[in-house]
């Protein structure tokens, strides 16, 4: 059974569900929910329908030649896009404008000001699809688009991007390594141990953009404490010092001890922390507001506790 399965969005459905943050969610993929949270706090979450992105967005990342190719295997009846794993149905282009149309749609409600914090749980993630080409599970680079969305539609200036996802997210810095206005922070797993093998801390930017890329590779076995340590020691000061007027965050999961894809220990509780922090930064530099994405998590259980956790975090000070 693939990993990168319908069953991840029914997982975090029914997790938040019981956790009883919403009265009611949609279960089912093709519809791809997006959670967002009220600039008031609230005991429950609020949710707003996820519409698809225009092709006009996605080209803010992609390449017309990308974008075409994938519609034509889909068409074709599905395949392969890349060496294995990245594998296509009919639907799958349509679910992957869906996906990146619900993180834009967070978007429009904290830009909007209908919302503070927002977190789209979405399938197919995104974070690895690179502008000329899919990999790594990911179609389209759903928090790259976002970034580019805010600043081409709404005019927001700078933008910090941090992904925890356990693989690095190769695709979003593909995007913006030559870009001053973005400044893009991943902490993954040590790309000498684990997919795609980028993501080492001599890469920090092209160009205009050298210095707003920060990779943080982890030794595997690391967990909490390892996490947070360099939170508290380059990723907080990072942001501080770039001074964001809005905050992303590629939210994988895999980093999970549970998790079968990868050789790291953070717990919920762990995710839960993370996030806090950068609660705190958020607040300090750009009014409180983040847009997240859903990216990796492939042990169902520990996915839908680690959302939970997130979500409650994200929901500190609304």
């Amino acid at each position: 059974m693939h990993p990168e399965r319908a069953d991840r969005i029914r997982a975090v459905a029914h997790a938040v569900r019981q956790a009883g943050l919403v009265d009611s969610i949609n279960p089912f993929p093709e519809f791809s929910p997006g959670f967002h949270i009220p600039v008031l706090a609230g005991e429950k979450l609020l949710e707003i329908s996820a519409t698809p992105a225009e092709a006009g967005q996605i080209e803010l990342i992609h390449t017309p030649a990308m974008i075409q190719k994938i519609r034509h295997v889909c068409q074709a009846g599905g395949g392969i896009l890349d060496q294995g794993d990245t594998s296509v149905s009919p639907r799958s282009f349509e679910i992957a404008l869906l996906s990146c149309g619900a993180v834009l749609r967070c978007c429009d409600a904290v830009i909007s000001g209908h919302a503070k914090r927002a977190f789209a749980a979405v399938r197919p993630p995104g974070h690895h699809a690179e502008p000329d080409r899919a990999m790594g599970f990911c179609l389209f680079s759903n928090v790259a688009i976002a970034a580019r969305y805010l600043q081409r539609h709404y005019g927001v200036g700078k933008i910090a991007i941090v992904d925890f996802d356990v693989h690095h997210g190769n695709g979003t810095q593909a995007a913006f390594e030559d870009d001053p206005s973005v400044l893009f922070i991943s902490i993954h797993q040590h790309p000498k141990t684990c997919y795609p093998g980028t993501g080492y801390d001599w890469e920090t930017g092209e160009g205009p953009g050298r210095g707003t890329t920060l990779n943080i590779p982890m030794t595997p076995g690391g967990g909490d404490g390892h996490y947070l340590a360099e939170f508290h020691g380059k990723i907080l000061p990072a942001i501080d010092k770039f001074k964001p007027d809005i905050l992303l965050i590629s939210a994988g999961f895999d980093a999970h001890t549970n998790d079968p894809l990868a050789h790291m220990e953070v717990t919920d509780e762990g995710f839960g922390s993370m996030t806090s922090l950068l609660v705190q930064a958020a607040n300090t530099h750009c009014g409180g507001r983040i847009i997240s994405a859903l990216e990796g998590g492939y042990n169902l259980a520990a996915l839908g506790r680690s959302v939970v956790k997130h979500l409650d975090a994200l929901r500190e000070n609304c």
